[in-house]
């Protein structure tokens, strides 16, 4: 049974989302702030997470960041604002989709089915196709702990957002392939999602910013001009 999280502060709301997931036999819990979501995260260790963008005590934006820095776990935003800058804000800062209010259960229900098949068919074929031996990659200074989904580097913990940690794990796990833009697009965004490689771009440069000493001349995540994006070291 898959385990969501509802985060709003209007309890209609939540109420609502609660009884649509339960008659579809989810695991669900709701907080009605961001303290009492980041409390659930730890201890419900939720699959999925809808969160609302305006809350009592905390931005939105902010949460979703926070969350999936803790885990990579993806979220949905939902929000009253339907500006294409909301909706690429919260993408960026990790959100798998974005909902403005008011919307249609169904469709919501049926998002969450898409993003929940696509978590567990990435993670099928990263079973299938990973010729690594233990849960643990080790790759010069960084330790990549597929169980417990973190990163090390030096053995202190990298913090790093969903979207960060799928590159991540497709890179270390194919270190002799560049992949393209588009690539790196489908397995960290899906094919349905509707922005651009700029996207892959952005996320690889923050990637840099808090692994490599210097994200200038990049010893891990390496460029293969005209190509895309290889493990390895310096710029090609």
């Amino acid at each position: 049974m898959k385990k969501i999280l509802v985060i709003d502060d209007e309890i209609a709301i939540r109420d609502l989302i609660e009884l649509v997931l339960r008659r579809e036999n989810y695991d669900v819990q709701t907080a009605e702030d961001g303290r009492a979501g980041l409390q659930l995260l730890d201890s419900f260790q939720p699959d999925l997470v809808v969160l609302d963008l305006m809350l009592p005590d905390c931005s939105g934006y902010d949460l979703c960041k926070e969350i999936t820095v803790k885990r990579a776990i993806p979220v949905i935003m939902l929000s009253a604002k339907n500006e294409i800058i909301d909706k690429v804000l919260g993408l960026e800062l990790g959100a798998e989709d974005y909902m403005t209010k008011p919307f249609d259960n169904r469709e919501l229900l049926a998002r969450i089915k898409v993003i929940l098949r696509r978590n567990e068919s990435r993670e099928n074929i990263s079973e299938a196709t990973t010729e690594v031996q233990s849960t643990r990659i080790i790759h010069e200074e960084l330790t990549f702990d597929m169980e417990s989904r973190r990163v090390l580097k030096n053995d202190i913990p990298v913090s790093l957002t969903a979207k960060e940690f799928k590159i991540l794990e497709t890179l270390l796990k194919r270190p002799d392939k560049i992949f393209t833009r588009d690539e790196l697009l489908q397995i960290g965004w899906g094919y349905d999602f509707m922005g651009d490689s700029r996207s892959v771009d952005m996320t690889i440069m923050r990637l840099r910013k808090k692994l490599e000493d210097n994200a200038d001349d990049p010893k891990y995540v390496r460029t293969v001009y005209g190509f895309g994006y290889q493990l390895g070291g310096g710029e090609v």
